[in-house]
């Protein structure tokens, strides 16, 4: 009976440590993701996810750091320890700087199909990102303020622009450097290095990040941002009525940015965040783009809302080779930071590369 006794009193106790640990592994399940902070701050996060958080009993920790350039060098600098389940916000100008620096697990969601193949070809074909959402790249301004904005890049470096440009940091920012890539695809290499000279004594500030200089620009500091295309959607949408918002697509031609998510390398929960990756390509997902991140969705079964028709489009592209990015950006960026903050001119930059 002694020996009963025992054994009964052991089943109690171990019994007691199984739901202990049971408990702790219900409230530990947390997939954190890193995102760029207007996918917070305008609210596509809020939207959809507790549905998400219901359907897989977990809490989905969404944490922002800055734009998505600041969110790829976060991952970066956290490579040997993740912290990060997910990455949202990495884009087709940011894809080759993240698989060099291996910090991204490939995966192909089993609901890719939904995702036309020719936006899954832009940004990464190899499945490290997939994309979630895209745009194009535009000179915002307000129609108020102004009747006659630049329509060319040729125009945007007329004197009579002086110290009217935001443009956001190409190092630190994903709008930056898409908008670097832009000039390129445009002028060339080396053109854009001599189109950015010309370009210096018109920027206003060069922002760190998308979000700094839109709350610069609407404060009216300076009249042009480099933004998006479908900024005056936004503007219809807040206001009402007709948009003050105007959008530039320049005349030589668009530069697609297309927004992508990922699995992170070494990932503490890479089965939940899977399912979190089909979960954001979803019809549930995906309709929510529009009015909160003021992007188009990558679903091709979503319906654009009304004022979408607002969103400016571009009458043709440009654009570069990945691999052309994946060899030269590093380098791009290391010529822009001469040019642009050290103050070297284009030809000691060429002489320095030739040498």
């Amino acid at each position: 009976m002694k020996n009963l006794a025992l054994i009964l009193a052991l089943m109690v106790i171990v019994g007691g440590l199984g739901c202990i640990s049971s408990n702790k592994e219900q409230t530990s399940k947390e997939l954190v993701v890193y995102a760029y902070d207007s996918f917070v701050s305008w609210g596509l996060a809020n939207a959809t996810i507790p549905k998400f958080e219901k359907m897989y009993n977990v809490k989905v920790k969404i944490i922002t750091v800055g734009d998505a350039g600041e969110v790829l060098n976060r991952l970066i600098l956290e490579k040997d320890n993740p912290r990060a389940d997910v990455v949202i916000g990495i884009d087709n100008n940011l894809i080759a700087k993240a698989i060099e620096a291996g910090v991204l697990e490939p995966y192909k969601p089993k609901n890719i199909d939904v995702v036309p193949k020719e936006l899954i070809d832009a940004l990464d074909p190899t499945y490290h990102v997939v994309p979630f959402d895209y745009g194009f790249i535009a000179v915002v301004y307000k129609k108020s303020e102004i009747s006659n904005p630049p329509q060319s890049f040729d125009d945007l470096t007329k004197p009579e622009w002086k110290k009217s440009l935001i443009v956001e940091d190409p190092r630190t920012s994903s709008t930056g450097a898409a908008f670097l890539l832009w000039t390129i695809a445009v002028y060339g290499d080396p053109g854009w290095l001599y189109f950015w000279e010309k370009l210096k004594p018109n920027i206003y500030q060069i922002t760190k990040g998308w979000d700094a200089g839109w709350e610069m620009w609407d404060k009216g500091e300076a009249p042009l941002f480099v933004s998006y295309a479908t900024d005056p959607a936004y503007s219809a949408y807040e206001s009402g009525k007709e948009p003050d918002i105007g959008a530039i697509i320049f005349k030589e031609g668009g530069y697609p940015q297309i927004e992508g998510i990922g699995l992170v390398k070494g990932a503490k929960h890479p089965d939940l965040a899977k399912k979190f990756i089909e979960f954001v390509l979803s019809e549930d997902f995906q309709k929510e783009i529009p009015l909160t991140n003021w992007m188009f969705p990558v679903n091709k079964n979503v319906q654009l809302p009304d004022v979408f028709k607002y969103a400016v489009k571009p009458d043709k592209l440009v654009s570069l080779d990945p691999k052309e990015i994946e060899q030269n950006y590093s380098r791009w960026l290391e010529e822009w930071t001469k040019l642009m903050i050290e103050g070297k001119t284009p030809e000691e930059i060429i002489k320095e590369r030739k040498g």
